[in-house]
């Protein structure tokens, strides 16, 4: 039964994980397809450049809330019913964690698209270790406002939840976990961290002036 149960919790954390919420928002807001306008991201961060600012702050808050989800319920679920994986504490909610991920960036709601998972992160952290969380989330905001890119400040807040995993005695799942979203997120970044590279990354605030083309621009974030 508890196998069942923590099957169950995953195909959960998954479904959560894939709410298209910024391409919902984008098309009730100004009716278009979020995917075809800026970065092509669904994310906040693609949503304030194409559709508005408070529309990218309930995008982020929403996004934030289903990764923290998608995890709180499986430690629930692990705590209440002995629904361990492989008989290790702990190993659930990472996994739980990890498949949210996956849904935000590989939603079946938009054929397996999505967004770049930072914000979706964040909530998986909130649910693991708070703490982390909030430390990680301050030096992010911290880095944008310095830098002004948020690609960049989203790949050094991702891995800085790794150090801060470590320095807080997190249990080793909760480590590893970190380990796997920094690697996951930073690949999700790849054309963002080329674009850092020679120079042509545009800036937090900038406006998407044109249609998404083959090779994608803007910041894109979660």
């Amino acid at each position: 039964m508890s196998i069942v149960i923590a099957i169950s919790s995953l195909v959960l954390a998954y479904l959560l994980g894939s709410i298209p919420t910024g391409f919902w928002v984008a098309k009730i807001a100004k009716g278009i397809d979020i995917r075809k306008e800026g970065s092509g991201s669904t994310g906040a961060t693609n949503v304030l450049r194409c559709v508005g600012k408070k529309e990218a702050a309930f995008v982020m808050f929403f996004d934030i809330f289903k990764g923290y989800l998608a995890v709180a319920i499986s430690i629930y679920l692990e705590s209440a019913y002995s629904a361990e994986l492989f008989g290790v504490r702990g190993l659930l909610p990472v996994f739980a964690a990890v498949i949210s991920l996956v849904g935000h960036s590989k939603s079946i709601f938009l054929n397996f698209q999505g967004g770049k998972s930072v914000a979706t992160g964040l909530g998986t952290y909130f649910a693991l270790n708070w703490l982390v969380a909030v430390c990680a989330f301050s030096l992010w905001v911290t880095l944008i406002f310095v830098t002004r890119y948020v690609s960049l400040a989203s790949i050094i807040g991702t891995f800085s939840c790794l150090v801060f995993m470590i320095l807080f005695g997190s249990p080793l799942p909760y480590i590893i976990y970190a380990v796997i979203a920094f690697t996951y997120i930073t690949a999700r970044h790849k054309e963002n961290v080329k674009r850092l590279m020679n120079g042509t990354e545009p800036k937090f605030g900038k406006k998407a002036t044109d249609k998404k083309e083959d090779s994608p621009k803007g910041d894109a974030n979660e």
